[in-house]
Order: C-alpha cells, then sequence, then structure tokens
C-alpha cells in the first residue's frame, strides 16, 4: 500500500458528540482507583509522581513500604502516614498501590480527558497500540473471570471508541523477540558487549537498573520495548502503508503498566520525528473509557487488528507472563545457533511466578545457555550484585519488576477482594479517626 493515497477520518461515535470530558487537574475514580487528569508533554518524566499517597487515608499500616522495591515510599507525617519522598527513586511500579488495603494510592497521571479530544476531533486519527497482558486483565471490569482472554472483544471495543487504527503491541513483541535474540547470539559469539545481557522489555526494571547500577548499564540490552519500537514504527512504516500522514496520528500505548507512562514519555521517544507515543494508559482506565462510551463489553464479537502492524505470533502473546520473554528469545536462539528447529517450541523450565529461576540450555553445536529469570526487584539486586562483583555464570537475564510479569502490573484492575478490603478498611479507619478526634469537655 506504499504510496497510498491518504485516507480520510471515519466518521466519529455517536457517544462523543454528548460527552463530558473531565477536566485537566480534576479527580476521576476509575475501577476503584484515583486518577487526576493530566497530560505532561515535554517534561522530565523523573521529576513527575506517577503514584502518590493520600495523606488522609492512609492509615500507617506500612503494607505499601513492603511492596517498594526501591524504599521510595516512607513515613513523612507524624502519624506516620507514608508518601512517595522523591520520584528519582520510585520505578513507578505501581505495586504499592494494587496492594494498598485502604485504596490509599493514587495515580497522578491520566491522558484520558486528552485521549477523548481527540478521538472527538474528524482531522486527528488515533492509534490504539495495547500490550499482549491487557487481554488477559480487561475482561475482569466486565465481570469476566480472571485470566479470561479477550483480544477480540478489546479491538471491537477500541474500532467503537472511535480509534481509527487498532493495531497491536504483539506485532513489535515479535520484533523485539527477534532484535534482542539476535543481540545475545553477538554478544555470545563476538564477544564485543558484555555478558550477561539483561533485557530491556521492563521500564521499572530499566529505571531501577540505570538509578542503583548505572555502572552495568553496557549489560543491558540495545533493544527498546515493543512499545518503544511500535511507536515509531506506527508514525513512518504503519504512516506509509496506511496512507495516513503521521502528523494526524494520535498514538495511544496500552499497557498493564504504570511506568510505561514515565516511559513514553522519555525524551528519546521521539524516533520518528515526533513524539512516538503521544499518549499512555493502563487497563483500568480503558475499561473506564469503554464503560464511558457505553459499550456492551460482554455483547461485542471478536475482531481482528488492523494490517500492517497487527499481526503476530504466540510467542508475543507470552510476553505477559514472567520468563514469556526469555522463552521467545531463547527459541530464536537455539535454532540459530544448533541449526535445528525445536521439535516442541515450548521451554518450560524458564516459566516463572516468583523469586529467581535459573536453567542450564543444551543447545546443540555450542554447547550449554545459562540463563535465569527473575520476578522482583529485589532479586533482580542479587543478580546485579553478582554481575558487579564479576561472579555472574549467566549468559542471558530476564527482570520484570512486578510478580508474575506484566499479567500483574501495576496498571491491571485491582483483586475483587482488595477492591472489597479497601472498602471494609477505609470505613473503619474513618470511624475510627472519627471518634479519636472526639474530645470530651
Amino acid at each position: 500500500m506504499s504510496g497510498a493515497k491518504e485516507k480520510q477520518a471515519t466518521a466519529k461515535p455517536a457517544y462523543l458528540a454528548n460527552l463530558k470530558l473531565p477536566a485537566t487537574g480534576s479527580n476521576v475514580e476509575m475501577e476503584g482507583v484515583n486518577y487526576k487528569i493530566a497530560a505532561p508533554q515535554g517534561v522530565d518524566p523523573s521529576t513527575l509522581f506517577f503514584v502518590q499517597v493520600d495523606k488522609d487515608k492512609c492509615q500507617a499500616c506500612g503494607e505499601c513500604e513492603t511492596h517498594c522495591p526501591t524504599g521510595a515510599i516512607q513515613e513523612m507525617h507524624p502519624d506516620g502516614e507514608r508518601g512517595v519522598v522523591d520520584p528519582a527513586a520510585c520505578v513507578n511500579c505501581g505495586q504499592c498501590l494494587a496492594n494498598c488495603p485502604y485504596g490509599a494510592i493514587s495515580e497522578q497521571v491520566s491522558y484520558v480527558g486528552e485521549i477523548f479530544e481527540k478521538l472527538k476531533d474528524p482531522d486527528t486519527i488515533v492509534v490504539s497500540m495495547p500490550a499482549p497482558a491487557v487481554r488477559y486483565g480487561l475482561g475482569e471490569c466486565f465481570g469476566m473471570p480472571t485470566g479470561t482472554y479477550v483480544g477480540g472483544k478489546m479491538h471491537a471495543a477500541l474500532r467503537r471508541l472511535g480509534f481509527g487504527l487498532v493495531w497491536d503491541n504483539e506485532w513489535t513483541a515479535d520484533v523485539t523477540i527477534m532484535e534482542e535474540g539476535t543481540e545475545l547470539l553477538e554478544r555470545v559469539k563476538k564477544g564485543d558487549k558484555p555478558l550477561p545481557q539483561f533485557t530491556s522489555c521492563c521500564p521499572g526494571w530499566v529505571k531501577f537498573a540505570e538509578t542503583f547500577y548505572p555502572d552495568l548499564n553496557a549489560h543491558l540490552s540495545t533493544c527498546r520495548s515493543p512499545i518503544g519500537m511500535l511507536g515509531p514504527l506506527a508514525k513512518t512504516y504503519g504512516s506509509e502503508q496506511s496512507g495516513i500522514k503521521s502528523k494526524k496520528m494520535y498514538t495511544v500505548s496500552i499497557m498493564p503498566c504504570v511506568a510505561k507512562k514515565f516511559e513514553g514519555l522519555r525524551p528519546e521517544m521521539n524516533a520518528s520525528g515526533s513524539r512516538d507515543i503521544d499518549a499512555t494508559i493502563n487497563t483500568r482506565e480503558l475499561a473506564w473509557m469503554i464503560k464511558q462510551a457505553g459499550i456492551d463489553f460482554a455483547s461485542l464479537p471478536e475482531e481482528q487488528p488492523d494490517p500492517a502492524l497487527g499481526m503476530s505470533t504466540g510467542a508475543a502473546t507470552i510476553f505477559g507472563t514472567s520468563g514469556g520473554v526469555m522463552e521467545a528469545a531463547l527459541r530464536l536462539a537455539y535454532e540459530v545457533l544448533s541449526g535445528n528447529t525445536l521439535a516442541n517450541p515450548d521451554i518450560k523450565v524458564v516459566r516463572a511466578h516468583e523469586g529467581i529461576k535459573t536453567a542450564d540450555i543444551p543447545v546443540p553445536n555450542f554447547g550449554t545457555v545459562k540463563v535465569a529469570v527473575v520476578s522482583g526487584l529485589q532479586n533482580a539486586a542479587k543478580l546485579c550484585d553478582e554481575v558487579r562483583a564479576g561472579k555472574s555464570p549467566y549468559h542471558f537475564i530476564e527482570v520484570m519488576t512486578c510478580p508474575g510479569g506484566c499479567v500483574n502490573g501495576g496498571g491491571q484492575p485491582l483483586e475483587p477482594e482488595m477492591l472489597q478490603s479497601s472498602l471494609f478498611h477505609s470505613t473503619v479507619a474513618k470511624i475510627n479517626r472519627r471518634f479519636n478526634q472526639r474530645r470530651v469537655g
């Protein structure tokens, strides 16, 4: 379709005409989480708070501290209420938010207001770019069992919201496999870059490594994350293939993650000649938008993403779970190094849900490839210390910040039990606070 005539924007959905947009700076509850409507542009993301503790809701229980991998959340007030003390120390994983029993932690950046404005604009083509894990979490917001796959319904909902192009981050998950796997092969064969090679898909992990282990940056894969690749591809190759000028495109990254909002604002994310990623939302925000539009999600048909940047393999899908990136990259490395095709592409030994998992993978005509899969940054720090000390035996290390991987990201729907717990604990806390504030005489 290269050289095709420019396509015209399709008619905007009827719901947009009467939609009341949330005001910038206002607070909106979405799927049990409070969001501040703010769409920062052209700022240093390391200066922004992406999550913060509401002092009035905090009950000083310290649960958030136990889930913070960097100590960014500490006591900040006389009665022990917590807060994020410095955005530079926060890796924006959102695990504090997902595990707060009082619902006291909110997101401070939400692009939903700006996205709705762009969806209303007849001269703007809004492009959706959802991550693999979103389609395994979104259904929970509509009463479906945890882990239900709703990829086809998600694509259908995006079209009914008014997204002009429905592309898919699974496409560049496959590209990442080829790029990261090829880089590993080059490191192993040539020895011109240090081993082990760390994955670079997870923005929480990358920020952690850059902040606390800057001397190990050469060990990080030079590949961008899948969304870091899809943004510029959308505005270059995608623009060419669709016949839509890139200046009319507004790209929306849809992630299971809070930290992806930080990643989208990184200054180097401009490979397309403009901002590669114009906005980032997470699974909860997408669910809220679908509900605002009055879309009956459960009744939607199964639809496919649009051509050019919508195809993917099964290897892309497993990116959403810990060990998935490793398994996909090893499939490529095995076949290239050995010259043989895997009889069974499942390399289950590297699949992990928590902690550190190691494996020795025998590769014909090469030898043994030593790998490690890490879930959680406290565990990652242990392996980083080994690398720093020159004692790491591994060729390749995958790191995911969130326990079990992206499927348990800080932007996914809260566990129903957590929502109920937050409501109960918050009610009790309000009663206790009111009682303690009473004075006799």
